[in-house]
């Protein structure tokens, strides 16, 4: 099944099973599968105020009107079933205690009487698997409802500028470009590559190989030094996870599927990451849980055919260091925790001194799941422009619905966590950043300061 934009709808058959030490209502009677668990949105959110969640469909242009209706619709015809169900099964309990005290006749009427309910009991329960499912598949649907800070706009274009950070560098001589410079230096490999793996691939070699090495290493410190805990993650993962930090539906077409054993290479380690607790309940004590994942990334870069076409910015593979931040279900500290992981991305491209810029994204800009989401784009001398390099989002517990993943407070209520992300460093799209702006008029490009010290003390890397 598909939606209107031509995007796969997931069944109840791609998701989890019902966790047994999981205390839903009507879990073992009607073979319940954490229903509103799986899905994004509190339901109640659907429920008091449809309107809200379709406005913030429009602020995203992600139509969701049909869909938020249909749900309205379908919970009505579940909770039908649900009550008239449970009216059943309390007229069953009855019976059941009166057999007992009955003989004969009398005693086989009733018998008769309860299979008659049980029988109805099956059709109900057949009733809701299939209405449940159609519930589920259009829940997964509805977008986020946007941060009132998010400014309205269509594309990335209509970002809103937040600040900026060093000067613009000029240069006294021709500059070239990073794959200029890449093949020059003996750095960068593309047409080789390209024999191996066709296009949009690259090979980094010698001082090519060790910068991207150095960045990786140095950002992965300096989380490190923040608190974060370092992970390196699988890049091959079950659907399950993809679903559950809402990369899936929707996002199947950038993702590469290793069709035979079901499973998908992540585009970021976001997605293993985040779904590290999944189907747990974490101690309030226990939070904020601070990670830094690492891994290769992969993206198909499915309708992206000529743009960025030529050197590292758009490519098929890639790595990167990832924060991920599990919080309290606290919208305060959700926040403080968002600018906190946006200020260590910074303190990142400052530290290899690249001039940046940091925009609020637009709604138009931004993804399902998110809440609010900010950018870093870094200089990029042969674009004469920025290019996008970091985004730092906020879900608030739209991922955590998802992951079942949640928290015990002190007073023992369990509540959904807030899931958060950055990408502290990627590589090696910020390549570009650093070798365009280092480059001399000799043809050398020197290296950062803080990076020289990953390279064995080089300061400049030049010709062969």
């Amino acid at each position: 099944m598909v939606d209107s934009r031509g995007r796969r709808i997931a069944f109840r058959s791609d998701f989890p099973p019902c966790n047994p030490g999981l205390q839903c209502k009507n879990a073992r009677r009607l073979n319940c599968r954490r229903f509103f668990l799986g899905s994004m949105l509190n339901i109640n959110i659907l429920r008091e105020n449809p309107d809200l969640v379709k406005e913030g469909g429009r602020k995203k242009h992600i139509p969701c009107d049909e869909a938020v209706d249909c749900i309205l619709d379908l919970d009505e015809k579940r909770k039908k079933l649900l009550f008239e169900s449970e009216e059943l099964r309390a007229a069953q309990k009855k019976v059941g205690k009166e057999i007992a005290t009955l003989e004969g006749d009398e005693k086989q009427a009733m018998i008769a009487e309860m299979g008659e309910i049980a029988g109805r009991i099956k059709a109900y329960e057949k009733e809701l698997g299939p209405l449940e499912e159609e519930l589920e598949s259009q829940m997964l649907l509805v977008p986020n409802i946007p941060a009132p800070e998010v400014p309205d706009g269509k594309t990335d274009e209509d970002n809103v500028l937040v600040r900026e950070w060093g000067e613009v560098p000029q240069f006294d001589f021709p500059i070239k470009d990073h794959l200029e410079l890449g093949e020059e230096l003996d750095l960068i490999d593309m047409k080789r590559a390209a024999k191996l793996a066709g296009s949009r691939t690259y090979i980094l070699k010698n001082e090519g190989a060790l910068l991207e090495l150095a960045v990786l290493q140095f950002t992965l410190n300096h989380l490190v030094e923040k608190g974060f805990s370092p992970m390196l993650v699988p890049t091959l993962v079950r659907r399950e996870p993809m679903v559950g930090t809402a990369y899936f539906p929707g996002g199947e077409e950038q993702a590469y599927a290793c069709e035979r054993d079901r499973k998908y290479l992540i585009g970021t380690s976001e997605v293993p990451v985040t779904a590290y607790h999944s189907g747990e309940i974490l101690a309030e004590a226990d939070l904020p849980r601070l990670y830094a994942g690492y891994s290769t990334c992969y993206r198909r870069e499915a309708g992206a055919a000529g743009r960025d076409t030529r050197g590292l910015y758009r490519i098929h593979q890639f790595n990167k260091v990832e924060q991920v931040v599990v919080c309290r279900n606290d919208d305060e500290e959700s926040l403080r925790f968002h600018l906190e992981i946006l200020t260590n991305a910074e303190e990142v491209v400052q530290a290899l001194q690249l001039p940046y810029r940091v925009v609020n994204v637009c709604g138009g800009d931004l993804g399902q799941p998110q809440i609010q989401k900010f950018d870093i784009e870094t200089w990029m001398p042969s674009r004469d422009s920025y290019g996008e390099t970091h985004s730092a989002s906020r879900f608030h517990d739209f991922q955590s619905r998802r992951l079942d993943l949640r928290y015990r407070d002190e007073a023992g209520k369990v509540h959904f966590c807030h899931t958060l992300n950055n990408t502290a460093i990627a590589s090696p799209r910020i390549l570009i950043s650093i070798l365009e702006i280092n480059q001399e008029a000799d043809g050398r490009v020197r290296i950062p300061d803080v990076l020289q010290s990953y390279m064995g003390g080089r300061e400049y890397i030049g010709p062969k």
